[in-house]
C-alpha cells in the first residue's frame, strides 16, 4: 500500500517553496514596533515586530544590519522592507529583513522613558537611598509566580550555596493588567506580615508587554518605601525595567539574584578552613616561641642560682635605697634653698616694704622741699629789701623830706626850667609837707654855675 503520510520536514519545504514562489510577500514594506530585541554574538539581529493585534518574528542578518546608522531598541517603531519566508527547524514563518529604518518611539517604550525620568528627578535611584542587603540572610521572601520557572531557580539556587537559609514564597501575578496591584500587595505583606530579611522580586523573560507590571509607578513606591531589602530580579540580561533601578540591587536573571542574596556555603567552607590553618598557624607560632621563651628562662642564672642572684639584688637594693637618701636630701636641700630665695623675693616685693621705701622718700622729699623753699624764701626777702631800699631812694618824697620841693606850672605841668613860666604867673610848689601857691616876682636864669 502507497505511504500517504508526509513527514514533517517535507511539508514544511513544501510551504517555503508555496511562501517563497508568492511575489506578494516579496519586497514586503512594513512597520511596527521592535519587542525582544536580540543582538547575537555573530552580529545578526533577532526580534519582534508587533502592532496592537498582532506580531511577526523577524531576523537582520549581519550582512544587511552593518549599514544600519541608528541601534535598534525594544519599544521603537521602525519601517522595513524585506521578504516573509519559513524556518524550517521550527516550522514557523518570519521576516527577513533587508532595510530598516526609525519611524519614532513606541509608546510603551515612550511610557517607560517618561517613568524612568520622573522617577530620577524625585530621587528614587539614588545610591543613598539603597540599604545593604545582609550578608547571611536567615529568611528570605520570593516575591513571583509560584509556578514560573523563575521561582524554581531561585529556590534550587539558595538550597545549592546556603541550606541553612529558609525561603518563604509569595505568590504574586508577574504579567497582566492585575499584575502591578498584586506585585505591591505582596511587598507590603512581606514587609507587614513576615520578618524576612531579603525580598527578591522578579519572574523570567519575557517581551516589554510582558514585563510591563515591573515598569508601573506604584511597583517602584512600593519597592522604594520597602524597609526590607529588595533584589529585583526581572527577565533575562538585556531585559531592562523601572523596578531595577529602583531596587537596592538589580540581579541580571533570577539565579543571578538568589547568587546575590546568599553566600556560598563552599566558599564560605574553604574560607573558614584557610582562617583555621592561619589560625592554628598563628597559635603554634606563638607556642613554640613561649616554649622556646620558657626555656631561655630555664636556663638562665636565676633559675640556675637564685640565692645568689637574691644577695646581688639585696646588695643592689641597699645601694639604690643609699642613692635615693643622698638624692632625696639633696633634693630636699635644693627644694628649701630655692623656697628660702623665693621667700626673700617675694619679700622685698611685698607692698609694705614698697610703702615704708616710699614714706622714707616722702620725708626726704619734704625735707628738701621745706629747705627749698626757706632758702627761696629768704633769698627773695633780701633782693625786695634792697628793692624797697632803692625805691625809697628814689622816692620823692623822701627826697623832699631833706628840704626839696617840686613845682608845677598853673597849668598842672612840671617845672623844670626858668624858661618854662613867667614873671607874674602863678604856681605851685610841692612840698614834703604840703603845697604852697605862688606868684613869680622875678626870674634869674643860671649857665654854667653863673649868675646873669
Amino acid at each position: 500500500m502507497e505511504d500517504k503520510y508526509l513527514t514533517v520536514t517535507a511539508l514544511t519545504k513544501y510551504i517555503k517553496r508555496k511562501l517563497s514562489a508568492d511575489n506578494h510577500l516579496k519586497n514586503i514594506w512594513l512597520k511596527g514596533e521592535i519587542s525582544n530585541f536580540k543582538h547575537h554574538s555573530r552580529g545578526h539581529m533577532y526580534l519582534t515586530i508587533k502592532d496592537d493585534h498582532a506580531r511577526i518574528q523577524a531576523v537582520m542578518f549581519a550582512g544587511n544590519n552593518r549599514r544600519l546608522k541608528f541601534r535598534p531598541e525594544n519599544g521603537m517603531n521602525v519601517l522595513i522592507r524585506g521578504d516573509i519566508g519559513v524556518f524550517e527547524q521550527f516550522g514557523q514563518y518570519q521576516l527577513y529583513i533587508q532595510q530598516m529604518e526609525p519611524d519614532g518611539l513606541g509608546s510603551l517604550y515612550l511610557a517607560f522613558e517618561q517613568l524612568k525620568e520622573k522617577l530620577h528627578k524625585q530621587g528614587f535611584f539614588n545610591d543613598d537611598h539603597k540599604k545593604n542587603l545582609p550578608r547571611f540572610p536567615g529568611k528570605i521572601g520570593v516575591l513571583t509566580s509560584p509556578t514560573g520557572a523563575a521561582v524554581r531557580d531561585i529556590i534550587t539556587t539558595i538550597k545549592r550555596r546556603y541550606p541553612i537559609a529558609q525561603t518563604i514564597i509569595i505568590p504574586t501575578l508577574v504579567q497582566g493588567e492585575n499584575a502591578p496591584d498584586s506585585i505591591v500587595d505582596a511587598i507590603n505583606r512581606a514587609n507587614k506580615e513576615t520578618d524576612c530579611d531579603l525580598l527578591i522580586i522578579g519572574r523570567g523573560g519575557g517581551s516589554i508587554e510582558e514585563l510591563w507590571g515591573f515598569n508601573e509607578e506604584i511597583v517602584a513606591n512600593a519597592i522604594f518605601h520597602s524597609y526590607i531589602p529588595v533584589i529585583s530580579a526581572v527577565g533575562h540580561e538585556t531585559d531592562i525595567t523601572i523596578s531595577d533601578f529602583v531596587a537596592d540591587v538589580r540581579a541580571p536573571t533570577p539565579t543571578g539574584a538568589a547568587e546575590i542574596a546568599v553566600p556560598s556555603r563552599l566558599e564560605l567552607a574553604d574560607k573558614i578552613n584557610s582562617m583555621k590553618r592561619s589560625l592554628t598557624r598563628v597559635l603554634t607560632d606563638q607556642i613554640t616561641g613561649s616554649i622556646q621563651n620558657l626555656n631561655r628562662m630555664k636556663r638562665s642564672y636565676a633559675f640556675r642560682y637564685p640565692e645568689q642572684l637574691m644577695a646581688q639584688k639585696e646588695q643592689e637594693l641597699d645601694k639604690y635605697v643609699e642613692r635615693l637618701g643622698k638624692a632625696y636630701q639633696h633634693e630636699f636641700k635644693w627644694k628649701y634653698e630655692s623656697l628660702s630665695n623665693l621667700y626673700s623675693r617675694l619679700m622685698a616685693l611685698h607692698p609694705r616694704q614698697h610703702i615704708e621705701r616710699a614714706d622714707k622718700e616722702l620725708k626726704q622729699l619734704d625735707k628738701q622741699i621745706t629747705y627749698l623753699i626757706s632758702s627761696h624764701l629768704e633769698q627773695h626777702s633780701d633782693r625786695l629789701q634792697k628793692a624797697l631800699e632803692k625805691l625809697a631812694l628814689l622816692n620823692p618824697l623822701e627826697t623832699m623830706k631833706r628840704g626839696y620841693a617840686i613845682t608845677y606850672s598853673a597849668s598842672g605841668d612840671l617845672v623844670k626850667s626858668v624858661k618854662a613860666v613867667d614873671e607874674s604867673e602863678q604856681i605851685s610848689v610841692k612840698l614834703a609837707d604840703g603845697t604852697l601857691n605862688c606868684r613869680v616876682l622875678d626870674i634869674k636864669e643860671e649857665d654854667n654855675g653863673k649868675q646873669e
